[in-house]
């Protein structure tokens, strides 16, 4: 009860409200704060901790910057989100600190779509080269079915690509990257879905700040490629998996297109079924399903993209395999 007390102590003032407020609808670094509530921010930081300390908020860097939002787990995230339903809506404040993270929003959206149409042509080029986006996200979909994901982890999220497609079954979607400009184009891009459950951070994937044994499922999209060890990835996913969760790992199959080394870093052209089976094996993972999506005969692209699924097996229990989407094959029937 004396927990609980406290708890309720360190919100209860006016501009620790105010910062669960905004916090309940973007994640925001302290200077963006300190431009929503118009305070300083040695002030604005005191009550960050009081309310950090208290389990209400969550606080993680980002390079030189730190950031807040408001808890998602823990003992008292459900609380900090129940006494946002008590806010009132056109509280005087509220309302005003609602226009200032609106200015906030904006202008991280103008940075981010500076960033993405100077990268837009870039990324188109790889794409030509490929089935189509929606091809892939369909069977992606397919063969991680529609049961709830209680945590999702997305390695390398880029622009959140994957944290947008999975948000309808994910609860908890969490994407790392190293690139800060990506970051915020991520960030805009779920803030514009209203997508509040999914949530990017800055992080080596190669090293990730998440306790082993915290995820259900791993996604790691078009990364492995860059990597100068997907080896040590697909392990680093791994550690993340809870007994029973799942790693899916979407890639390019093998190619020979020298010219993606020299124009759009790619470290590795492609990998074969074999050499995945092996990384997931030594990574203590079982393969559940594999399929590959090649280029029709009348198509201009020249790559086959290949989807693993790999999972977790749970003491005592059978390796939960979902049942494969038309064109999967198994592991062993594709041996």
């Amino acid at each position: 009860m004396e927990t609980l007390l406290q708890v309720l102590r360190a919100a209860g003032e006016t501009t620790r409200l105010r910062l669960l407020a905004i916090l309940s609808e973007s994640e925001l670094s302290v200077s963006e704060i300190t431009h929503v509530l118009r305070q300083s921010q040695p002030r604005v930081s005191r009550h960050l901790k009081l309310l950090s300390d208290a389990g209400l908020i969550t606080r993680f860097r980002e390079g030189s910057w730190v950031f807040y939002r408001l808890e998602t787990r823990g003992p008292f995230g459900q609380l900090a989100h129940t006494l946002m339903d008590f806010l009132p809506p056109d509280d005087p404040v509220v309302m005003r600190d609602r226009e200032r993270l609106a200015d906030v929003r904006a202008e991280r959206s103008e940075l981010a779509a500076e960033y993405f149409k100077r990268n837009a042509a870039e990324w188109s080029q790889v794409r030509a080269l490929h089935v189509s986006e929606k091809d892939v996200e369909a069977a992606i979909t397919a063969m991680i079915g529609d049961a709830k994901i209680p945590v999702l982890i997305d390695l390398g999220t880029g622009t959140a690509q994957m944290l947008e497609l999975l948000s309808g079954v994910a609860t908890t979607a969490i994407g790392y990257d190293i690139n800060h400009d990506m970051l915020n184009v991520a960030r805009a891009n779920l803030e514009r879905k209203g997508l509040t459950h999914c949530h990017v951070r800055y992080g080596d994937i190669l090293s990730l700040p998440e306790p082993a044994g915290s995820a259900d499922l791993v996604v790691i999209h078009q990364v492995l490629h860059y990597l100068d060890d997907p080896r040590a990835a697909v392990h680093e996913a791994a550690r993340l998996l809870k007994p029973g969760g799942r790693l899916l790992v979407v890639d390019f199959a093998p190619h020979d297109l020298e010219a993606l080394r020299d124009r759009h870093a790619h470290r590795r052209l492609g990998f074969p079924r074999s050499e995945m089976a092996d990384f997931v094996s030594a990574a203590g993972l079982e393969m559940a399903a594999v399929r590959d999506l090649a280029p029709g005969p009348d198509e201009s692209a020249q790559l086959t993209v290949s989807i693993w699924l790999a999972a977790k097996g749970a003491a005592g229990d059978a390796l939960a395999t979902p049942a494969l989407p038309a064109g999967s094959q198994s592991q062993k029937e594709s041996a």
